[in-house]
């Protein structure tokens, strides 16, 4: 079966839906590859008539910010007891050390944390849940979820469908080749952005608690 055949057979409401899930459960703070899911679809959309970037980014934005609010009421509920019951849940994701990263970002950048941690794997997880907890005041907590929920979800689907919509030849030439090579090179662009921001995190971390300066973690 040709490539483009396959993808008209997608049901886009599936799509959709599988999206605006499994990131919003990656929000909350349970470790789900929701990068690549979105990617993925992003990627669809720009091969597939019935799969709308807009929805698919709108869907994805909203089940980011959904996601967060509903980490943060459970991590302001929940309290430091949260976060051990995590590290016992999910050891590779909430282990202490990833928690103490975590929180001197908290404390150091405040609800740009929030912001820019949508970007980042660990962060993306820990930020709603870490927020609560920390009891930063909600509306900072919002505005920052909603700003970086939109702009990593709404970013990550204009990039990702441009570059299958430049491929569009090559997907249609080269069938399942194609398909992969381009998957690869979108996932590889939102590494090398992710390993950045990784890295500014790791950076802002190693500092001293002396030289990072509580921002907007209190009520």
């Amino acid at each position: 079966m040709h490539v483009q055949e396959w993808l008209d057979t997608v049901p886009a409401a599936a799509v959709y839906a599988v999206v605006g899930l499994v990131i919003g459960l990656e929000s909350l703070g349970i470790p789900l590859p929701g990068e690549i899911i979105l990617v993925s679809a992003a990627l669809l959309s720009s091969q597939h008539a019935g799969i709308d970037p807009f929805i698919l980014g709108a869907v994805a934005s909203t089940g980011a910010v959904i996601g967060d609010s509903i980490g943060y009421a459970i991590g302001r509920k929940g309290g430091r007891p949260l976060l051990a019951w995590l590290g016992k849940k999910f050891p590779k994701h909430f282990s202490e050390g990833h928690i103490a990263t975590a929180e001197r970002s908290f404390e150091k950048w405040g609800m740009w944390a929030v912001f820019f941690g949508r970007f980042v794997a660990l962060l993306r997880i820990f930020a709603g849940p870490l927020a609560g907890v920390l009891r930063m005041p909600y509306w900072k907590f919002l505005i920052a979820n909603v700003f970086g929920g939109i702009l990593w979800a709404g970013g990550t689907t204009a990039v990702i469908y441009y570059v299958g919509v430049v491929a569009e030849s090559w997907l249609k030439r080269f069938s399942w080749l194609g398909l992969v090579l381009a998957v690869l090179i979108g996932v590889t662009s939102m590494l090398v952005i992710k390993r950045k921001a990784a890295k500014q995190s790791a950076a802002s971390a190693e500092e001293t608690p002396a030289e990072a300066e509580p921002v907007g973690v209190t009520d």
